[in-house]
């Protein structure tokens, strides 16, 4: 088999079967792989047909809504959810915080290697602060006890363990939402601690959606949508809010003031 079918397969997805253009795209790709790596065949000038990506608006929350679903939440999953919101994280750039990236006295984060291997500072709220350092505290003593067993390195990509080696025992390079257990590093095969999985504080999310009784569609990233509408609808400019995110496009960006329907703020509706 070569272009034909595999242009008749992508087509028939896409006509037939009506798929998203994310499952067309996961199709094509699968197949390149087995084309290159297992065929050892480069497939190239593909003509097929797109499937259309729909275009879908960010479910948002107010700020009720916010607070009341971190209001139900506990311990480390609540401190990650008021940095979901409080700052505009991702809940990947959250679970990867480290104690070295968090300044309290000018209150902001530092997010290293982002979405698109972007560094970015964000703002750290003031409200946020006494949970922050109560939090560091009871790192700082599993990090000791941890020292006191043999251990205390954290987890650390290859390149940067052998850099800076028995400096990764530092309670500065820890991570901020560290795991209960121990583990052992996939690639270096040493001892250390990893931050908690992403699933664990969905789960504990999710009760507290079904607590508040929110009908919405609420997901880690909610917060994220919600801290930029947030923003925008008291008058913050774009141009920081875009910052903030760490958006490389203005586009990205300015489909919250969709969201808030700014476009709209001086068109009357007919019954009114």
């Amino acid at each position: 088999m070569g272009n034909h079918e595999i242009e008749r397969y992508l087509n028939h997805l896409a006509v037939n079967r009506q798929v998203s253009a994310a499952t067309q795209n996961q199709a094509l790709c699968a197949i390149i792989f087995l084309y290159r790596y297992i065929i050892i065949r480069d497939i190239s000038n593909l003509r097929y047909s797109f499937t259309k990506r729909e275009k879908a608006m960010p479910t948002v929350l107010t700020h009720e809504e916010a607070r009341s679903i971190i209001s139900n939440l506990t311990g480390k999953y609540c401190l990650i959810a008021g940095l979901l919101y409080g700052c505009g994280l991702r809940i990947n750039e959250a679970l990867k915080l480290r104690i070295k990236d968090i300044n309290l006295s000018n209150n902001t984060l530092f997010i290293f290697r982002g979405k698109g291997r972007k560094d970015r500072y964000t703002l750290l709220p003031h409200s946020l602060k006494p949970a922050i350092e109560s939090h560091i505290l009871k790192v700082k003593q599993t990090h000791e006890r941890d020292i006191s067993d043999g251990f205390g390195l954290t987890s650390l990509p290859p390149a940067l363990i052998r850099k800076y080696g028995c400096s990764a025992k530092d309670l500065s390079w820890q991570y901020l939402f560290i795991s209960s257990t121990r583990c052992v590093h996939p690639y270096d095969g040493y001892v250390c601690r990893h931050h908690i999985h992403e699933s664990t504080f969905r789960k504990k999310l999710r009760q507290a959606v079904i607590k508040c009784n929110i009908t919405k569609r609420v997901t880690a990233h909610t917060f994220r949508h919600s801290f930029a509408t947030q923003l925008l609808q008291n008058g913050t400019d774009i141009r920081t809010v875009q910052e903030l995110l760490g958006h490389t496009d203005l586009k990205t960006t300015e489909i919250y003031t969709h969201v808030i329907g700014s476009r709209f703020s001086f068109t009357k509706s007919p019954m009114d």
